[in-house]
């Protein structure tokens, strides 16, 4: 089993973004509205051309009907994604999914993890440490992901910068629907960047091996390259499989 690890460019972090949010509204423009209640960044799963699809649908519960306003459930899902109101109401709806995006958003802008105890106390939270930053355009340089080496739209990021902070907010009611959400970020798709540093290669074998880069050159050390992020491909068999991993 080899692994790989690669630094995402912009445009290709907004396209996965795009992808996952389409999932999310297909499942809530349904006549009977399904809420898929893990979403989170390793369930999205991505193709050869990054083309994100949503994967392990377990935890799905169908929405609210009629009059309801919520559905009342056992409180489950994966700490770091799960909507406030959800954790301490057992309330589901829709919006608890677009609190779950905003998350999963943060991290493709900020290349860290949800929930990293091995960050200082008040950084280990990435929604609670980031939310600040999100309404202070003069902060953005502070929140992306600087292994992009700023190779990214001002004008885009701070754009993707005020959806997360619309899809964070504590009050569901102030969340955007996810219909909404894929316009915007439809939007995002025109800006142009270049892809400066690392990228995705095969090795030609099938030993087990892990194999980084840093600055276009190889290490055998993921320390050493600096890339702890990204995108993990893991070769099984000579058949590889993707997944937007953060860690």
């Amino acid at each position: 089993m080899a692994r790989y690890s690669a630094a995402l460019p912009w445009s290709t972090r907004m396209k996965i973004a795009l992808g996952a949010a389409k999932g999310l509204a297909f499942l809530h423009g349904e006549d009977k509205p399904v809420i898929y209640r893990d979403f989170k960044a390793s369930n999205i799963l991505l193709d050869s051309d990054y083309t994100a699809k949503l994967s392990d649908f377990g935890l799905a519960k169908d929405g609210p009907e009629g009059e309801e306003t919520h559905v009342i459930t056992r409180v489950m899902g994966t700490q770091g994604y799960a909507a406030p109101e959800y954790v301490m109401t057992g309330h589901l709806t829709t919006m608890s999914d677009v609190y779950s995006f905003g998350v999963v958003l943060l991290e493709l802008l900020t290349g860290k993890r949800a929930v990293d105890n091995t960050r200082p106390g008040r950084e280990q939270s990435l929604a609670e440490w980031a939310r600040p930053l999100l309404k202070e355009p003069r902060k953005l340089e502070r929140l992306i992901d600087p292994r992009i080496e700023g190779q990214f739209p001002i004008k885009g990021a701070q754009k993707a910068a005020a959806m997360a902070f619309k899809c964070l907010s504590h009050h569901p009611r102030h969340r955007p629907t996810m219909s909404y959400v894929v316009r915007v970020l439809d939007s995002l798709q025109d800006f142009q960047d270049s892809f400066v540093g690392p990228f995705v290669y095969v090795v030609p074998n099938e030993t087990e091996s892990s194999v980084y880069l840093r600055n276009g050159k190889e290490t055998n050390s993921e320390e050493e390259s600096g890339e702890k992020n990204g995108v993990k491909i893991i070769m099984v068999g000579g058949i590889a499989s993707k997944c937007l991993c953060l860690r």
